[in-house]
């Protein structure tokens, strides 16, 4: 009999032996569990990294990735212990193959950089920019962002438990780099979310917030509950979803005693006045999914929240596949209850060429995943389009595939173009890696990138000038 494309095994979830790293040797379970130590013990920088992984770890690779974060980085190094533990799962530290399978990890790739990950050609775009989906420049106040009709983003702080090379958000969130200035928010905290919940009270079309940052577990507990508690008391709100990465780099802070209680008080609370509450996490890789991060989704459902769900990105040398993208969704579902609910295009950042992937493939990749999972648990594969929003990947309106320039058109008028007549039937571009396109589209792209620079311009957008083939 011929086998499926795709054939399912449901897989057993592990906590990796979080001993065979040198540095982690005489750690207890019970250290391990605890969000404190958790926090205390992120891994920030090189020293620390070779002082977790020892000599196992060649100074080739610590070259590598010193180049990176000097040249290339728009993120700062923090990784907590939790995701460093799923990189390189089955390989101690002083396997004489250790550096080679942790070059190769996918979680690695995109929370640990190094600079011959990056395209020498294009390492980014040339209409990059810092803030590709324009989100501030859609602040209805500091911080909240009003893209969609009844929709707005709240981003309540600027920091993570952990830092994605490739996150959408690096022109403000996290630390500066060598390379990235940060910027800053120019109100406290309490006033900025005093605003943001004054203009929710008196917009009453908006009915869904997304609360994220940075990550809200990086707020202190009590001050998050005071926030979703103020938004479950505005009577236009029905939908609150609060977006948690650290729900799998840090499952021991949704795992504690006082988020479990609190969120079990905002879950009563929501149910009474009929509001969903979701969380939303961001897992890329199957490997991450450990029996931590599945309790921690338990407990959350336990609550009596709505749904915990996924938005991961997809991402060259991560989860590009179909076999990776399956792999990932059913271990979410089956094995910690966590919905597969999108995967987004990575966005059009500096540096961030080498994980991006052309419209065409993500296209097939959402055909070719179609008919394995239950329907209402089949991710979509969408595309965030600058001044657009999100979009399945085959609502395109046209495609020059020679050129990589993609056109999409909207039902919607953003918050900056509330007066524009033309905004419903306008085309917006976006653009595939030019590394992806054929022969004559990169040179197209490289002779105009050419004549620009001929002319005194700078690069298009904030990519780097590309070098010469």
């Amino acid at each position: 009999m011929i086998e499926q494309p795709y054939v399912y095994r449901r897989a057993e979830l592990t906590e990796p032996d979080w001993t065979r790293f040198p540095g982690w040797a005489q750690v207890t379970r019970e250290e391990w569990e605890s969000a404190q130590w958790q926090r205390a013990h992120c891994v920030k920088n090189i020293r620390q990294l070779r002082q977790v992984l020892g000599a196992g770890l060649s100074e080739e690779f610590c070259a590598d990735l010193e180049r990176d974060q000097r040249e290339r980085a728009t993120m700062s190094m923090l990784v907590p212990p939790q995701m460093l533990n799923t990189m390189a799962p089955g390989t101690a530290a002083g396997d004489p193959g250790f550096t080679q399978a942790f070059y190769a990890d996918p979680v690695r790739r995109y929370m640990i950089p190094v600079f011959s990950d990056r395209r020498p050609d294009w390492p980014s775009h040339p209409y990059a920019s810092r803030d590709s989906l324009h989100e501030a420049e859609m602040w209805a106040v500091e911080g909240l962002t009003h893209r969609y009709p009844t929709k707005v983003l709240a981003e309540v702080l600027p920091t993570c438990p952990q830092y994605c090379g490739h996150c959408t958000r690096m022109d403000l969130v996290g630390n500066p780099t060598p390379v990235i200035t940060k910027h800053k928010f120019a109100l406290a905290r309490e006033d900025r979310l005093g605003a943001m919940l004054g203009y929710l009270r008196a917009t009453p079309g908006v009915r869904d917030v997304v609360v994220s940052g940075g990550d809200v577990a990086n707020l202190p507990w009590p001050r998050l509950e005071a926030f979703v508690a103020a938004l479950l008391e505005i009577e236009n709100i029905r939908d609150i979803r609060l977006a948690s990465k650290a729900l799998m780099g840090l499952p021991q802070f949704w795992l504690s005693d006082e988020v479990r209680a609190g969120m079990s008080r905002l879950g009563a609370t929501a149910r009474e006045r009929g509001v969903s509450i979701a969380i939303h996490t961001h897992v890329n890789a199957a490997q991450s999914v450990t029996p931590l991060v599945a309790n921690a989704a338990r407990a959350m459902l336990d609550t009596g929240i709505r749904d915990v769900r996924n938005q991961g990105v997809l991402l060259c040398g991560v989860n590009d596949s179909v076999e990776a993208l399956l792999d990932l969704s059913f271990t979410l579902l089956d094995g910690a209850g966590i919905m597969p609910y999108y995967f987004y295009m990575c966005d059009m950042i500096p540096g961030s060429e080498h994980w991006r992937i052309s419209l065409a493939q993500a296209q097939h990749l959402q055909h070719q995943i179609m008919g394995y999972l239950p329907g209402f648990a089949t991710p979509r594969i969408v595309c965030d389009v600058p001044y657009v929003g999100k979009r399945w990947v085959h609502q395109v309106s046209r495609y020059d595939t020679e050129l990589g320039i993609s056109y999409w058109a909207k039902n919607y008028r953003t918050a900056v173009e509330a007066g524009d007549p033309l905004a419903l039937r306008r085309e917006y571009a976006y653009y595939d890696p030019i590394h992806t396109l054929p022969a004559e589209g990169q040179q197209w792209w490289l002779d105009r990138e050419r004549d620009r620079a001929g002319n005194g311009l700078a690069p298009a957008g904030t990519g780097l000038t590309p070098a010469a083939p």
